[in-house]
């Protein structure tokens, strides 16, 4: 999603900030990513779980594990500012910037049907507030 609207002001190095507005409409594209990750995690464990077993049982015969799709997926996030925070649950956290310039996380997770939650970064999950009590 390579999508230079929104990134004005952005100069190399900055990080993106993401409004909720934009967030939502990105929501289709992140949510494609997640589940692709979300795939590639239960493959990755899954031959995971056979090569240690293939090992118990006569130490040959070993199954790769390749993390790299899990990687790519994170990385295509990422370079859009987007942090896959779990990927068994789906957690993303979009940077957005506070009216007194603070950052903080717009937060979703997969299968919500729009961003409905922030948090300060030091609070983290447990810290999500309803989008319409804003950080100021």
């Amino acid at each position: 999603m390579a999508d230079d609207e929104g990134d004005a002001g952005a100069s190399a190095g900055e990080v993106r900030v993401w409004t909720v507005d934009e967030a939502n409409a990105a929501l289709g594209w992140v949510a494609e990513v997640v589940a692709r990750a979300q795939a590639n995690w239960t493959d990755y464990r899954a031959q995971a779980t056979r090569r240690a077993k293939l090992v118990r049982q006569n130490g040959h015969g070993l199954v790769p594990a390749d993390p790299a799709p899990i990687q790519s997926c994170v990385d295509e996030l990422a370079a859009e500012g987007v942090v896959l925070r779990d990927i068994a649950r789906g957690l993303i956290d979009f940077p957005a910037r506070s009216p007194s310039g603070r950052i903080y996380w717009l937060c979703w997770l997969a299968g919500e049907d729009t961003v409905t939650w922030w948090h300060w970064p030091e609070d983290g999950f447990a810290g999500r507030t309803p989008i319409t009590d804003p950080p100021e």
